[in-house]
C-alpha cells in the first residue's frame, strides 16, 4: 500500500488540482479579454454614435444654409467690375452726396498682391473717393458687407488740400471668383 501511495498522490490528487488551477486560469484570461474586448467595443460605439450625431447635425446646419450657399454661388458668378459698380452706386445713393464722390473705377488687367500668388481665379478693382472719413467709412462697410469676396489689397488715404474735412481715399481690392 505504501508503493503506490506516492502514484496517488501524484495523479489523484496533485495533477487533477493543476489541471483545474489551469482551467480557471484560462477561464480568469479568458474573461479578462472579453470585458476589455467589450468595454474596447462599447467605447468605440460611443466614439461612432458622437460622431453620426454630430454628422447630423452638421447635414441640418449645411441643409438650412443652402440658400445662402446658392445665394453666394450666384454672387461669385457675376462679373466683378460691373457688380462692384452697380453695389456703389447703390450705396452712393444712400449717402450725402456732399460727404462722398467718386473720382475713379479701374479694373487692373493682371493680377497682382494675394491673386498672384494663389492658384484661385481672382480679379483686381481699384476705386478712388473724395469724401469724408466717417461717410467713406460707412461705404467701404457697406460695399464690404454686400461682397464679401472682396479682400482689401490697398488703401491710401490723403487729405485734401484746400478743404480739412474732405479726404482723398485710394483702394485697390482682389475679388475672388468662382
Amino acid at each position: 500500500m505504501f508503493l503506490y501511495r506516492q502514484t496517488i498522490i501524484l495523479f489523484g490528487i496533485v495533477v487533477p488540482m493543476l489541471a483545474a488551477a489551469a482551467v480557471i486560469g484560462v477561464s480568469f484570461m479568458l474573461k479578462s479579454k472579453m470585458v476589455s474586448s467589450f468595454n474596447n467595443k462599447q467605447s468605440n460605439y460611443k466614439t461612432y454614435e458622437q460622431g453620426r450625431i454630430a454628422g447630423l447635425e452638421i447635414e441640418a446646419q449645411v441643409t438650412r444654409q443652402r440658400q445662402h450657399l446658392d445665394r453666394w454661388n450666384e454672387s461669385l458668378a457675376q462679373e466683378t467690375a460691373s457688380a462692384v459698380a452697380t453695389n456703389l452706386r447703390g450705396i452712393v445713393e444712400h449717402l450725402p452726396s456732399k460727404e462722398i464722390q467718386q473720382t475713379a473705377f479701374e479694373r487692373p488687367s493682371g493680377s497682382a498682391g494675394f491673386a498672384s500668388v494663389a492658384a484661385q481665379k481672382s480679379s483686381q478693382v481699384r476705386i478712388s473717393f473724395r469724401g469724408t472719413y466717417r461717410t467713406l467709412q460707412r461705404a467701404f462697410l457697406e460695399l464690404e458687407t454686400r461682397m464679401p469676396q472682396l479682400q482689401l489689397q490697398e488703401l491710401r488715404m490723403d487729405p485734401v488740400t484746400n478743404q480739412t474735412s474732405l479726404m482723398n481715399f485710394q483702394v485697390a481690392y482682389t475679388a475672388w471668383e468662382n
